[in-house]
């Protein structure tokens, strides 16, 4: 059975090239500084020799969280994603030696888990008394999954088939223990899910995909268990109904992103109208009530959760840095199942904003959390800190940052038939094959500083096809591209122009892009232009915790005031609805960032805070009418 795919192709990272002034440096220091740093992490706190001990090659206990297994699986596939691009003799070895110790501390059945393999007699003690036995909290599944998008990611850059077949026996072992004649149970952490359909994408092997399916529509039933719930919150591990019945975003933010994830792939592998259905309702419910200015995801510090709706508060925020970036795979997927610009609408906020707060210029330190506010005192992040750190015991997030930057190219461009996407303004170039020509284009800008863009186009042979330039929803007068959670007080859609080989041509809007549907031609030049004003944002009234307070933003960017910049304590700062806000841009602060000041006060944006000590900051200011 042939199986379909998405509709809208993503451009893979791999064929497109960065020249990008903002981009390109993080995912350079990511490559150079923070996939090294994140190894070493993994060396010095036992990760990597808990593989050793599990191959009975070691003698000691298993060290750290009973999920830690996963965290080396995840900076090997970062670092895939960079070997694809930039080749590393040196760091592939590196690689290989690993999953030499990986293999080594496989069970002959294919089991993998070193909580219980170390020592089977008395595992870890969320590892259940024998396998499978306590899927609410063990993460057995949870660490497969991403071991399998690991080796899938290593295999595709180097061919090598050792970790994809560690894999294999791994993957087939669980389809031979679960399924609906089977253990009919699921993970307490969704993504298996994610891993066994790129098993799938690399080997063809159907079971694979079948087994991604059976563990996201067995949620929400009890066939011969109890639902997996917590005492407080219900749907904390989102088996509290069906997944096509679920209507709300609830729970563990970073497990819901990674099952909406799973869903819209199983939507598109599988054509699940169901699915579709469904992650339409919980997107509008996440977008009109639960997201944070920064496009952050789960508010709640209890759980790393959800809160009820409008409940989104500013100290106290969590929005942990896995949950963005899961929002950002969730959005991506939504786009290429259906088209529509709104979903880039997150992407790029989160991305530039909730996404970015997660990792320092250094690359060698992290956020966990990421507040809206900080006064010096309310310890938000983990580990009783008010400062990104250099590790954490529990360090999903740092080694989450190291796979998403370097595959962050594939969100530039998409696909479909004889429509091309430019969806995020990135310098970068990229070859399509349309309508069985080559077209190279080219874009370049100063983007976000600066909103216009330079795009070429240049196909071998003269090519009719529809190139889609994104229009962001800030540049149509509104913070998110739906609902009211967050207005700008003034709303009116900023100018847009669009020349085409230096000429004026109308930019109509279709489904959130502008279309150009012309006969190209080689040297074809154009130019598109956002207006950038200054934006102060308001929110909901059912958002307490923003009563009487404002927000600034100017084009993607959401800004901060930090108490490095400012004289008066950032709780006693107020902005005014006249005061005349005026921007500079400053080479030689934080890296190179767009300053808003009006005199009295200087806000520099969401992502660059943190970076000099322990500082006040808020997002939110009260504001004088």
């Amino acid at each position: 059975m042939s199986h379909a795919d998405y509709p809208f192709q993503p451009v893979p990272f791999t064929a497109v090239t960065l020249q990008d002034g903002f981009w390109l440096p993080r995912i350079e220091t990511n490559r150079r500084v923070t996939i090294p740093y994140d190894f070493q992490k993994c060396e010095e706190t036992g990760r990597i020799d808990n593989f050793v001990k599990a191959a009975g090659k070691m003698d000691g206990k298993f060290e750290g969280f009973w999920f830690n297994d996963s965290d080396v699986y995840k900076v090997i596939e970062g670092a895939a994603y960079a070997l694809q691009v930039h080749p590393d003799p040196e760091l592939e070895k590196y690689i290989d030696g690993i999953i030499e110790k990986i293999a080594e501390a496989q069970e002959v059945d294919g089991y993998l888990y070193t909580p219980r393999t170390i020592d089977p007699a008395h595992p870890h003690e969320h590892a259940g008394p024998a396998r499978w036995s306590n899927l609410y909290m063990s993460h057995e599944l949870y660490n497969l999954g991403h071991m399998y998008e690991g080796a899938t990611a290593y295999y595709r850059a180097t061919g090598k088939r050792a970790f994809l077949d560690i894999c294999i026996r791994s993957a087939d072992l669980i389809c031979a223990v679960f399924g609906v004649d089977a253990l009919r149970n699921v993970p307490g952490h969704q993504e298996v899910e994610l891993g066994l359909v790129k098993m799938y994408r690399v080997t063809g092997d159907e079971k694979y995909l079948n087994l991604a399916r059976f563990f996201l529509d067995e949620r929400g039933h009890a066939n011969g268990r109890e639902l997996q719930t917590a005492a407080d919150n219900a749907g904390y591990m989102q088996d509290h109904l069906p997944v096509i019945d679920q209507r709300e975003a609830v729970g563990h933010s970073v497990r819901a992103m990674y099952m909406y994830s799973a869903m819209a792939d199983i939507a598109a592998l599988m054509g699940d109208v169901d699915y579709i259905n469904a992650l339409n309702h919980i997107w509008e419910n996440v977008v009109e009530k639960k997201i944070a200015l920064t496009g952050g995801l789960g508010a709640q510090h209890h759980g790393e959760a959800f809160d009820e709706n409008y409940k989104l508060p500013n100290l106290t925020s969590y929005n942990e840095t896995c949950a963005a970036i899961g929002s950002i795979f969730w959005n991506h997927r939504q786009f290429l199942l259906s088209g529509e610009s709104k979903y880039y609408d997150i992407v790029e906020r989160t991305l530039y904003n909730g996404f970015l707060s997660g990792i320092s210029l250094e690359g060698t330190e992290f956020f966990y959390v990421n507040p809206l506010a900080c006064d010096g005192e309310f310890r938000f992040n983990r580990e009783d800190s008010l400062t990104r750190q250099a590790w954490f015991d529990c360090s999903c997030c740092p080694t989450n940052v190291v796979r998403l930057l370097p595959a962050l190219p594939e969100y530039i461009y998409a696909q479909k038939d004889d429509r091309v996407y430019v969806n995020l303004y990135i310098n970068s170039q990229t070859t399509l094959n349309v309508a069985g020509n080559d077209v190279e284009i080219e874009q370049e800008s100063q983007y976000p500083w600066d909103g216009t863009i330079n795009l070429k186009v240049n196909p071998t042979t003269n090519t009719q096809f529809r190139l889609m330039l994104r229009v962001p929803s800030w540049a149509k007068g509104k913070p998110l591209p739906m609902g009211d959670l967050y207005r700008y007080i003034d709303d009116s859609p900023g100018e847009i122009t669009l020349k085409i080989n230096g000429e004026f041509v109308p930019s109509a809007d279709e489904n959130g892009y502008v279309c150009i549907d012309r006969e190209w031609q080689a040297d074809d030049h154009i130019e598109l232009t956002f207006e950038m004003p200054m934006r102060r944002v308001v929110a909901h009234p059912n958002v307490e915790d923003c009563a009487n307070k404002v927000a600034i933003e100017r084009g993607p960017i959401v800004y901060v005031v930090e108490g490095a910049d400012n004289a008066d304590t950032v709780a006693e700062i107020a902005l005014k609805d006249d005061a005349h806000l005026v921007t500079e841009y400053r080479a030689d602060l934080l890296g190179g960032i767009m300053v808003i000041t009006d005199g009295t006060l200087t806000a520099i944006p969401y992502y660059a805070w943190g970076h000099r000590g322990v500082n006040e900051m808020a997002v939110w200011l009260a504001r004088e009418s």
